[in-house]
């Protein structure tokens, strides 16, 4: 399935959970980009054993699209000072969760306690922030994103999906502070950037 080899097809129907998936993309180093920027498919992240947000993320939908759940991301949109987060996306009882790969102790996994998807992204809109001076950088989030409209090859590619990714970052998205709002957006307080600040 998917072109995978079997040894990728069991490992991946191993992990056959939300947790599961997440328990290995936390298992495994972030990935730094020593040796150049990379989008990895979900096959060398297997391989190399290391990724980052979006390399996490597609690993994720193909760990649930064999499960036989949809492989669905969001893409949180941030302004032009950081960079964008992009999880994978999972439902259960009419409920949303998220899959995360991140090495901060922020934007991590959510429970499937959110019942609309402008919830789930929100929850992640106060550990949005700048550890340099607290600025929360969090401007929208993307509509639903089926990673099976860019057909099954991107699974098991070995060039860099930047074609893909420049899709995925450059979708339509939905703003989540209104013009009138944004004035008064606290900056993260010290404790929240020490906390911010850890990582692994």
């Amino acid at each position: 399935m998917l072109e995978l080899t079997q040894a990728e097809e069991l490992f991946l129907k191993k992990i056959n959970t939300p947790s599961k998936i997440q328990d290995y993309l936390d298992s495994i180093p972030f990935n730094f980009e020593k040796e150049g920027e990379t989008c990895m498919s979900p096959r060398r992240v297997l391989q190399e054993k290391k990724a980052h947000c979006i390399e996490g993320a597609l690993l994720a939908a193909t760990a649930l699209w064999l499960q036989g759940r949809k492989p669905l991301l969001l893409n949180l949109k941030v302004d032009k000072e950081d960079d964008d987060h992009i999880v994978a996306l999972f439902k259960e009882n009419g409920y949303w969760g998220a899959i995360s790969k991140t090495n901060h102790a922020v934007l991590q996994y959510r429970d499937p306690v959110y019942k609309t998807i402008r919830e789930l992204a929100m929850s992640y809109f106060h550990e949005y922030f700048l550890v340099t001076n607290g600025k929360k950088t969090m401007q929208g989030y993307s509509k639903i994103i089926s990673m099976k409209k860019f057909g099954e090859k991107w699974v098991v590619e070995e060039k860099d999906l930047w074609d893909i990714a420049a899709i995925i970052y450059d979708s339509p998205h939905t703003m989540c502070v209104s013009k009138e709002n944004k004035k008064y957006i606290r900056k993260a307080s010290d404790i929240e950037i020490i906390a911010a600040s850890i990582s692994k």
